[in-house]
């Protein structure tokens, strides 16, 4: 039985979502069940990864339940209520026999109050322990880091936004 991970890519450099998709297809290659739940981008965009994923079968599943980008005129109970849903989905897939379970952008809504703390920290503690569990996202808070085995934190170094080239089809989506 593997020992099943927890592995947190944080930072405010580019590739937190990129490293954990990396990850999963990799877990995907080598036959296991994988389940990504995104809690802040939106069904509305059709992103690559979810393209991909309608092409990998039913041991690939990407669930977009976010609302979106969070604005501070934004109405965040619809933020909150997508963010509860993504959560249930992670307790749900943590138990429903995925191997690799990935929170993308559970710390953005961590940072924006739509999920406490304590109940993402709850998650991590009730994970089966074959399970891997990998969260992504800026500003992890310390707890986080703690609990994980893997922590990579991703730094700008040159990005191209700052020439005022904006996010790219396959590369930022």
């Amino acid at each position: 039985m593997a020992q099943g991970l927890v592995m947190v890519f944080t930072g405010d450099g580019k590739g937190k979502t990129t490293a954990a998709l990396g990850m999963a297809l990799r877990a995907w290659g080598h036959g296991m069940r994988v389940f990504i739940v995104q809690f802040v981008k939106s069904d509305r965009v059709m992103t690559g990864e979810r393209l991909a994923a309608a092409q990998l079968g039913e041991r690939f599943v990407i669930k977009t339940l976010g609302e979106g980008f969070v604005f501070p005129a934004d109405d965040r109970d619809r933020h909150r209520e997508a963010a509860a849903r993504a959560l249930a989905a992670a307790r749900e897939a943590l138990t429903g026999g995925y191997d690799m379970v990935v929170l993308d952008e559970i710390t953005h809504a961590l940072r924006h109050g739509l999920v406490s703390e304590e109940a993402v920290l709850m998650l991590i503690d009730a994970k089966p322990p074959a399970v891997h569990l990998v969260l992504t996202g800026r500003d992890a808070p310390p707890a986080l880091l703690q609990r994980a085995d893997l922590v990579t934190e991703m730094r700008v170094v040159k990005h191209h936004y700052a020439r005022g080239i904006p996010a790219q089809k396959g590369v930022e989506y």
